[in-house]
């Protein structure tokens, strides 16, 4: 049975409500460094402060939503200078003399460790995009064009980032052509950039090309260069719930395209492989690691539920069922929301705890840590308020 109008008008509600009155108040406007710009994003239950340093890429991602939020739900003053702090603390203090960006800060913005991925920077694009579309900043959307090339940079040229391993077993990860096709999307939906379908393309290319594995029905974290899967425990490893991530950029590209039946049938086909693959069929919710023969797999979180997984289950499963009309998929949503809004939801304080064991008994009470802020819960909340508003009444 299809969503009625009246559910559709009771889901939309539901996540206005939520990301409006429960998760933006939790982090905002408390969060916002008054002293040194930037946000103060490690945050216990009741959101007092555990720690004062500031992860650079979720100070991005801070910076991104409040400016989304002015542009696509209102205009408010607050939102924007919000926004506008994060955007300075970025600039004046979280680039290195090399033009790489840190991944760890004090408070007042003293580095602390750098990483070898650039995610610090794909962040910043889409945080800087946003924020000239809200602002009218030139400067500010220039400087987002100039990053996003310099991260296609990183992503194509070798030798540009130090490496993680030595040359002997080359690998690659999904992570990278994900994140980018991300980004573009970000960037051309808020100030444009002629460069962003080419690329998107290039990205979902290689995506299906070399980490989705019809054969044996799963999507890779990682492969060989050529595409090969790498018979190792890391190689092995699968992420079910960022492949599901990545299923939903592609039907987002879908959805842009008119609807292209050749990326709803690879993002549906990334759901419906991880979802086989990551839902737990015993207690419910997405379990964090896989392995994609059946065997154990080394980290000893493996089969712990992380909210992220869930966020990203939520909005591919909801995009799908919109686009396909697929009941399968609106059962999927109704049993990935329904869990995660009761295991993971605190009804008490807003947001949402951060990691449960197997069995959805809560492992710590933090909301906010270098991994963990204001985004993958605000942006599930806020992107299928808006692919629900887009149904006509």
């Amino acid at each position: 049975m299809s969503y009625t109008p009246t559910e559709i008008e009771q889901l939309k509600t539901f996540y206005e409500n939520q990301l409006l009155n429960d998760t933006v108040p939790f982090w905002f406007p408390r969060s916002i460094d008054q002293e040194y710009g930037g946000y103060l994003l490690m945050r216990d239950q009741d959101g007092t402060l555990l720690d004062d340093d500031k992860a650079v890429w979720i100070q991005g991602r801070a910076a991104w939503l409040l400016s989304t939020l002015y542009n696509t739900v209102e205009p408010k003053q607050e939102w924007l200078d919000g926004a506008r702090s994060g955007i300075v603390f970025l600039l004046n203090h979280c680039f290195d003399t090399d033009g790489q960006m840190f991944f760890h800060v004090t408070r007042d913005g003293q580095p602390i460790r750098k990483r070898r991925y650039f995610f610090s920077e794909t962040f910043a694009v889409i945080a800087m995009a946003a924020y000239a579309k809200a602002s009218g900043d030139q400067d500010i959307a220039q400087k987002a064009r100039d990053l996003f090339g310099q991260c296609i940079r990183y992503a194509t040229v070798p030798g540009l980032l130090q490496p993680k391993f030595m040359p002997t077993r080359p690998s690659k990860g999904i992570g990278t052509p994900m994140i980018m096709i991300n980004t573009a999307q970000q960037l051309r939906e808020t100030i444009g950039d002629d460069r962003c379908d080419e690329y998107i393309s290039k990205w979902i290319d290689e995506i299906e090309r070399d980490f989705v594995k019809h054969e044996i029905q799963c999507v890779m974290e990682q492969v060989a260069p050529d595409g090969s899967i790498i018979d190792h425990i890391d190689g092995r490893t699968l992420n079910p719930g960022h492949a599901i991530e990545g299923a939903w950029f592609i039907l987002h590209e879908a959805k842009h395209r008119n609807n292209d039946p050749r990326l709803i049938e690879l993002g549906c086909k990334m759901l419906d492989y991880m979802w086989e693959r990551g839902w737990d069929k015993e207690h419910g919710g997405i379990l964090y690691y896989r392995d994609v023969y059946g065997k154990p797999v080394q980290e000893y979180w493996q089969d712990m539920k992380f909210w992220w997984p869930h966020n990203e289950v939520i909005i591919a499963t909801l995009l799908a069922y919109l686009i396909t009309g697929n009941e399968k998929y609106k059962t999927w949503h109704k049993m990935v929301h329904d869990y995660a809004y009761k295991h993971f939801h605190d009804q008490e304080h807003g947001e949402w705890f951060g990691y449960l064991h197997r069995d959805g008994s809560l492992a710590q009470t933090a909301k906010g840590n270098l991994f963990k802020g204001p985004f993958h819960l605000p942006r599930q909340e806020w992107y299928c308020l808006q692919i629900l508003k887009e149904i006509p009444a």
